[in-house]
C-alpha cells in the first residue's frame, strides 16, 4: 500500500483553512481501521511512529530551540493508553493539540510565533474503497516561518508518505 498524493478532501474543515495558506499537501491511502473513527485512526498512526521520525522531531526540537521555537516533543500522544474518547479540544496530543473533532475528520494544530500549522485526518470513501487522507497546511506568520519551511517544506514532502507506508506495515 503507497501512500499517493492528492488534493485536500473538499468540504472538510482543513480544506477551509486553505485561503491564504503558504504550503499545503494531502496524502490518502487506505484505510487499514475503518472500525475507528478519525481521532481513534489519528491515534493509531501516530503511536506507530517509526523511530527514525522520533529522532528526527529530537534533533528539529535541539535546532530550533536556538531562534526561540517551541520544544515539540515526541510525534505520538505520551500515554498510549489513554482512551481517545477522553481527549477534550484544545488539549496536547504528541506535538500538536485537537483542534476539531468529528467522526469522520480530526484536526490538530500547532501555533508558534513563526508558523500555524493544521493537520487533519479525514476518513472518507473513494471508489467505494475507504481511504484515510492525511493533509497539512501552513500559514505563515514572518521571515523565521518562510525560513522554516524553506528547509522543512522539502523534508515533509519525502518524509510524510515514508513514515505513512512504514506505519500501515507495521
Amino acid at each position: 500500500m503507497k501512500p499517493i498524493k492528492t488534493s485536500l478532501p473538499a468540504g472538510t474543515y482543513i480544506h477551509a483553512t486553505l485561503p491564504g495558506a503558504h504550503f499545503a499537501d494531502c496524502y490518502q491511502m487506505d484505510d487499514l481501521w475503518p472500525d475507528k473513527d478519525a481521532f481513534q485512526t489519528y491515534l493509531h498512526l501516530t503511536g506507530r511512529t517509526p523511530g527514525w521520525m522520533n529522532a528526527l522531531m529530537a534533533m528539529r526540537n535541539q535546532a530550533v530551540r536556538l531562534v526561540g521555537l517551541k520544544h515539540l516533543g515526541a510525534m505520538a500522544a505520551t500515554d498510549a493508553t489513554r482512551p481517545a474518547s477522553s481527549y477534550q479540544l484544545g488539549q496536547r496530543v504528541g506535538i500538536f493539540s485537537l483542534q476539531h473533532l468529528e467522526p469522520n475528520e480530526a484536526v490538530m494544530c500547532d501555533d508558534d510565533k513563526h508558523l500555524r500549522v493544521e493537520l487533519s485526518l479525514v476518513k472518507h470513501v473513494v471508489d467505494r474503497a475507504p481511504k484515510v487522507s492525511l493533509s497539512t497546511v501552513v500559514h505563515l506568520h514572518n521571515g523565521l516561518g518562510r525560513a522554516y519551511m524553506a528547509v522543512v517544506g522539502p523534508v515533509h514532502s519525502l518524509i510524510v508518505p515514508l513514515m505513512l507506508r512504514q506505519v500501515a506495515h507495521a
